[in-house]
């Protein structure tokens, strides 16, 4: 009997990574607020450190509502380059839902919207992404990849743009570009 050969591994952020979780949080505050701040006024910091002391109970209660991760854009390109990576490797969707509770269920619909392939049984929704074991990791938060074991890419977005020290890519054509010169 032989064994299945086994595909690399590559785990997958969901917020700011596939999900523009930031253009959401961006309306719904500039709403509530009449406010214009922009993800060019984050460039090295979180909406978080830039409102007011006096508007960070309504900015969680904006990730706490019920609808706010159910229909939020899908980043460009996210979807093909997905697909082509899931012919050639083991993909799995890594969220840290639990630090929003209310997310699982809106997360879960969401991925079954929009990456239909991805089975759900490739969906980790955890809080810590320590427990995380594969060959690849993307994701936008340098604090996950900093206790990754794998290769991690940083994903661009506004709140990482001063970091260094990881591999960074910028949009999915470039995730793309990285994976195609991965060898199996």
């Amino acid at each position: 009997m032989t064994k299945k050969k086994q595909l690399r591994r590559i785990c997958v952020d969901m917020d700011e990574v596939m999900a523009d979780t930031l253009a959401e949080f961006l309306r719904r505050y500039n709403e509530t607020f009449d406010d214009a701040v922009t993800p060019e006024d984050l460039v090295g910091k979180g909406l978080w450190e830039v409102a007011p002391f006096d508007r960070q109970q309504q900015l969680r209660a904006f990730l706490d509502a019920e609808d706010f991760f159910e229909d939020l854009d899908v980043m460009a390109d996210a979807q093909p380059v997905l697909k082509a990576l899931s012919q050639r490797f083991d993909l799995y969707i890594a969220t840290q839902a639990m630090i929003v509770p209310n997310s699982l269920g809106p997360k879960y619909r969401w991925l079954q919207r929009h990456f239909p392939f991805i089975p759900p049984t490739n969906y980790v929704f955890c809080g810590d992404k320590r427990i995380l074991r594969a060959d690849y990791l993307i994701d936008d938060l340098p604090s996950n990849l900093a206790c990754f074991e794998g290769t991690g890419l940083l994903y661009s977005a506004p709140h990482n743009m001063t970091v260094t020290g990881y591999m960074r890519v910028s949009n999915w054509q470039e995730v793309a570009a990285y994976f195609e010169q991965v060898k199996i």
